[in-house]
């Protein structure tokens, strides 16, 4: 039986290649991600392994810089990093050397005025030399180190890439107006953010701090331990001198460097679990086509298995020589997508260098793990997906091998299978409306759950459903194709179990592809409107790198020529009633021409009498209304009174709470500034914003955003994640394409008397290829239709788990978008013909009449 399973394999060489290549590809996904995930991640902490060579314990400050939170500079510290900090940390018995560290932003202009890099990888730091002039941590290679406020030193990465040389004039720029200064020194250095691609500007120390943090301060002290003191023994010592400041962290530099092995170690398990999720729906869509394969060979040797039993072969031997068949089609698919893996994980390592020159390189890690996860998960994969169509085949009774061909489908299985199928449908749909019910994230684990079990039901019933939904376009094919168009129907439902097995790998990935891009569509509407019923504003000017603004900047773009109105967006955290809360500042003479909200009671002018506005939902949590009041307790630990002076709805891009620019200054000396909002004389004009931009020094890190701008920055972030997932998902619709031409090809071989007879009655060689090409499209419109339905059913439910965190989210269908998938996967049914039908109008008549 073992000779005869493996004689089998070679004879139906060619008929097996597909099944082979649908799990090829699931695994070699599988070893693709892995080998690329360990690949990178050893490349990044090898590249960072250097980061903390020199540092025995380091001593940050959080409430430092662009080390803080919005939060944390509203709360403030009592104590921060100074020079006397420095000094009593010298001093402890254990240092050798402590170097006060100034860290935070700094955007360098090229020669055209654009920023160089990304704007989170640009860095700006003092230069600390020694008493030898030299900073070890930052090596001068031309020129020298900055001295004083016009002057700079660059990495030579940056400086090479803007052409800059010494003595030349780089414009440079924190969170406040644009410098001009003169490039007195070229470094280099091991810093992580220079490797990656980012810049690094060198300030001497009283501009690191006046322009960085305050004037006295560090971000961060730097200790090195005398010889024969460890880590931990000069972290003991350092420890009880910081006891006042409770924004200090005091780590050694080995704990440093294991936290940032264990956060690159996290990132990079991040990723392979989601790239390993997308080769699962691969493996998974290739278990329909292997079942659907072993399904079909089975049926044409019925003869064959017949005659097994009837001279004696026991139904286990059936069985088993049917697994073995399965194992090593399995072995041998496994193995080459393993080979195929490691080439992906090198093509992969590839492409990030394209996105990011940048990005550290290393040798191709293949563990073993890798190669044994791979191989066993290919086994296993095509050895269950055979383990049905083994049973089946040793249910073949031994007379029939005096008859031939397909036996035929009990009615009693399909009726199970139906029972079975409507069930697990109705509780699935059940549970998805019930999570979608809820309105926020309690109902996102009964909508996954039924997601899944509506999924499985569907695609038990898609024999069921097969028969009247491709009935439905049977006029429309004789129509369009006359006799071929009718035989193309009829063979779609003939065995309405092959047809759900082949429509079932391309519902799969239509579900996912359109419930991704309804949320998708949804998500970007629910913002959309959000802006633009919540914005008066003509732009919206800010940092391009998330931080906050100087507070100088808002009085430079409200004297810009053209300017009409302005207000700064400010956030800070005050508690109200004992709860903190995010409070939005803006300018009370300003507010109606720049912002709108839609009051349900008082008026936008309370905020010109201190008063509060607050959003429903503050309103329902505080029990309040118009007139009432709320206690606040302010960062300096004093408390008062405000009085709500109007209640709106909420959504927008204002937050929950409201108050005057001119009440948060009596309580905040630098409040938190996030934005600016610019009203124009004559709307959102060229003009306009480049007197903005003037009016900020032609600031490279400032950006000047229209609202359509704010808008399509939010669009094509979802977009970007959109095309992400659906390249992911790509794997998976080319395993449906396999499945595609499998079963056409196979289906064409059992038919072969049936086409000759065809042929022999008059339908040419072209009415053949229109009948299998037609057969094609019309499955694959059966599963695409079926999986669009479904997806924009359970994105319809996500988007109701949603409705808590997104004011306003309605479901919105991209109707373009689904009929564009419809359409595509129409004419990958008519590409996956192009071989089959190829194959049956060359068939020769009386050869295919003759075929037992």
């Amino acid at each position: 039986m073992y000779r005869t399973a493996l004689r089998n394999v070679l004879a139906h060489k060619g008929r097996l290649l597909m099944t082979a290549l649908a799990v090829m590809l699931g695994t070699a996904f599988v070893a693709g991600t892995m080998v690329f995930s360990d690949t990178f991640g050893k490349a990044m902490r090898d590249s960072n392994s250097k980061s903390y060579s020199d540092v025995s314990v380091q001593v940050v400050d959080r409430s430092a810089g662009s080390q803080a939170s919005a939060r944390e500079k509203s709360e403030g510290s009592a104590a921060s990093l100074t020079d006397a900090t420095v000094q009593q940390l010298a001093a402890l018995p254990g240092t050798a050397n402590a170097r006060g560290v100034v860290s935070g932003f700094t955007g360098v202009a090229d020669r055209s005025g654009n920023l160089i890099g990304q704007a989170w990888s640009a860095k700006g730091a003092n230069f600390a030399p020694g008493a030898d002039g030299k900073d070890t941590r930052y090596p001068i290679a031309e020129g020298q180190g900055p001295k004083n406020a016009k002057e700079i030193a660059l990495d030579r990465k940056t400086a090479d890439e803007a052409g800059y040389k010494v003595g030349d004039t780089v414009r440079v720029a924190a969170n406040g107006p644009v410098i001009e200064a003169k490039l007195t020194g070229v470094f280099t250095t091991d810093d992580p953010v220079v490797r990656t691609g980012g810049t690094l500007t060198l300030f001497d120390r009283a501009t690191a701090q006046q322009l960085l943090l305050e004037p006295g301060r560090y971000s961060s002290v730097v200790l090195t331990a005398k010889p024969g003191v460890t880590d931990d023994a000069l972290l003991a010592q350092v420890q009880p001198k910081l006891s006042a400041g409770k924004h200090f962290d005091a780590e050694t530099g080995e704990q440093l460097k294991a936290d940032e092995q264990k956060m690159i170690t996290d990132a990079t398990s991040a990723l392979r679990t989601v790239l390993l999720a997308f080769a699962g729906i691969s493996l998974f869509v290739g278990i329909f086509i292997i079942a659907n394969t072993f399904t079909m060979l089975i049926a044409q040797r019925t003869k064959e298995l017949a005659l097994l039993r009837a001279i004696g072969a026991s139904r286990k031997q059936v069985t088993r020589s049917v697994l073995v068949e399965a194992l090593v089609i399995g072995t041998l698919a496994a193995v080459a997508g393993l080979l195929a893996g490691v080439g992906i994980g090198a093509g992969m390592q590839s492409l990030m260098r394209v996105f990011n020159e940048n990005m550290p390189q290393g040798s191709l890690v293949i563990k073993p793990l890798t190669v044994l996860v791979t191989l066993v998960v290919g086994v296993l994969v095509t050895v269950l997906s055979a383990v049905l169509p083994a049973l089946r085949a040793a249910r073949i009774a031994p007379v029939a091998a005096m008859s031939s061909g397909d036996q035929p489908v009990s009615q009693k299985s399909l009726v199970v299978r139906n029972t079975i199928g409507s069930l697990l449908a109705a509780g699935g749909l059940a549970l998805i409306g019930y999570g979608a019910s809820t309105g926020n994230d309690t109902g996102r684990i009964p909508v996954a759950l039924g997601a899944f079990l509506a999924l499985i039901g569907v695609f038990v019933l898609l024999p069921l459903l097969s028969r009247p939904i491709i009935a439905l376009i049977g006029p429309a094919l004789r129509k369009l194709a006359g006799t071929p168009g009718k035989l193309a129907q009829q063979n779609s439902v003939r065995n309405p179990r092959r047809t759900a097995a082949t429509a079932a790998a391309l519902t799969i990935g239509l579900t996912l592809v359109s419930g991704l891009t309804v949320i998708g569509a949804s998500v970007t509407g629910v913002i959309d409107r959000s802006i633009t019923n919540s914005m008066k504003a003509d732009y919206l000017v800010g940092a391009a790198n998330g931080m906050p603004l100087s507070d100088q900047v808002p009085a430079e773009i409200a004297k810009a020529p053209g300017v009409t109105a302005s207000s700064p967006l400010t956030e800070v955290y005050w508690q109200l009633n004992g709860t903190t809360k995010a409070i939005s500042g803006v300018n009370a003479d300003s507010f109606d021409q720049l912002a709108s909200v839609k009051l349900t009671s008082g008026s936008t002018g309370a905020l010109g009498k201190g008063q509060l506005l607050v959003d429903q939902d503050v309103a329902t949590k505080f029990n309040v209304t118009t007139g009432s009041t709320l206690t606040v307790t302010y960062p300096d630990d004093s408390t008062g009174q405000l009085t709500v002076g109007g209640v709106y709805e909420k959504g927008g891009v204002l937050g929950p709470v409201v108050l005057a620019n001119s009440e948060v200054l009596k309580h905040e000396a630098k409040p938190y500034i996030s934005d600016i909002l610019v009203k124009g004389k004559d709307g959102a004009t060229a003009a306009l914003k480049q007197s903005i931009k003037d009016a900020t020094g032609a600031n490279p890190v400032i950006q000047v955003k229209s609202m359509q701008d704010v808008r399509d920055g939010f669009s094509q972030a979802i977009t970007f994640v959109l095309n992400l997932m659906y390249g992911l998902l790509a794997m998976s619709v080319l395993v449906a394409i396999l499945g595609v031409v499998n079963t056409l090809a196979m289906s064409v071989f059992e038919r072969k008397r049936e086409i000759g007879m065809l042929r022999a009655i008059g339908l040419d060689r072209r009415g053949i290829k229109r009948m299998v090409r037609l057969e094609s499209v019309v499955i694959s419109l059966f599963g695409a239709g079926v999986g669009i339905l479904l997806g924009c059913f359970i994105a319809w439910a996500i988007n109701g788990t949603l409705k808590s965190s997104l004011a306003g989210l309605t479901t919105v269908l991209p109707y373009g978008q689904l009929a564009m998938f419809l359409g595509l996967a129409g004419l990958v049914g008519l590409v996956a013909a192009i071989w089959p039908a190829r194959r049956a109008s060359k068939l020769d008549i009386l050869e295919s009449i003759k075929t037992d």
